[in-house]
């Protein structure tokens, strides 16, 4: 069994798609498919329903999934921990992080990163915290910053940081002079709110409905300058970080703390636990336990 037909079978998998693997992998077609019949003569099964737009994986394709992908992700750690040998601080990182982590805590960490490895090429992936944690999962993303909590017991966490999340309102907004705003006070306002895949989201909306209402969401974004932006142009409040406040006040906004138990923001670290930590992977973990005052053990 060849170690590329197993990767042009997950990635097959994971595209639904003959076509779109063949794209993904930059090998034509053709190839795509020997290799997959190649596989499936070689553990004598059928591993894909196959139609003129999709491949739909077969219960036995179902079955080789998962085992395949656990030898991708060791042949991958084998050729890393090699690679780290033979190319000290040479390699390549790739980080999920969601919009707001990015600005509040990490344009820091990234420089001083940048300045200390060079030669490690850095990628940075902008999008939610479910997306991260799936795309950790999957294996396309080394390591990632989320907000908790997360439902994968396969991952690793190193929470890093705790925030309340404060409401956020124009200035002439009634709330605006509260020291605290109850949740009860919020039943007839219109939201603007993060998209589905963001982690923070749910809570926020679960304690609405503790407070008897289902908030009437007019607006959804990842940006929280485009959210702040809305809440100005009067569509409605928002939830906000309290560490953005400082950063409000050019959108004729303004941060005012909410009711305890406060929906905190709680940040943290992942990773797969079966996925070898690279040393570029490892470096960036020890930058964020250095600028946070974590003990940077937890990380060898």
């Amino acid at each position: 069994m060849d170690i590329r037909h197993l990767s042009c079978f997950v990635e097959v998998a994971r595209q639904q798609s003959f076509t779109k693997a063949a794209q993904k992998l930059n090998v034509t077609q053709p190839s795509i498919s020997k290799m997959i019949k190649t596989l499936e003569e070689e553990l004598d099964v059928t591993l894909f329903y196959r139609s003129s737009k999709n491949a739909i994986l077969t219960d036995a394709g179902k079955a080789v999934l998962r085992p395949a992908i656990t030898i991708l992700n060791s042949f991958n750690n084998l050729s890393v921990e090699l690679s780290n040998v033979i190319h000290l601080k040479k390699g390549n990182l790739t980080v999920g992080i969601p919009p707001m982590v990015g600005v509040c805590f990490f344009s820091e960490i990234i420089y001083k990163f940048k300045e200390r490895f060079p030669n490690i090429n850095l990628k940075l992936i902008e999008v939610g915290s479910k997306q991260i944690e799936r795309d950790i999962e999957e294996g396309s993303l080394d390591i990632g910053v989320i907000s908790l909590p997360i439902r994968d017991k396969n991952i690793s966490i190193l929470p890093f940081v705790t925030e309340p999340m404060h409401l956020i309102v124009r200035k002439d907004h009634p709330l605006a002079s509260l020291p605290v705003v109850n949740y009860h006070d919020l039943e007839k306002e219109s939201f603007v709110m993060f998209r589905q895949d963001f982690s923070i989201r749910d809570p926020l909306i679960d304690r609405c409905r503790q407070s008897g209402f289902n908030p009437n969401i007019v607006c959804e974004s990842s940006q929280w300058d485009f959210i702040a932006a809305m809440v100005a142009a009067k569509l409605g409040v928002a939830f906000l970080p309290a560490t953005l406040s400082d950063r409000l006040s050019i959108y004729d906004v303004v941060s005012v703390p909410l009711e305890e138990p406060i929906v905190p923001w709680n940040l943290a670290l992942i990773w797969h636990k079966e996925k070898y930590l690279s040393f570029a992977a490892q470096e960036f973990m020890k930058l964020v336990c250095e600028h946070f005052g974590l003990d940077v053990d937890l990380v060898e």
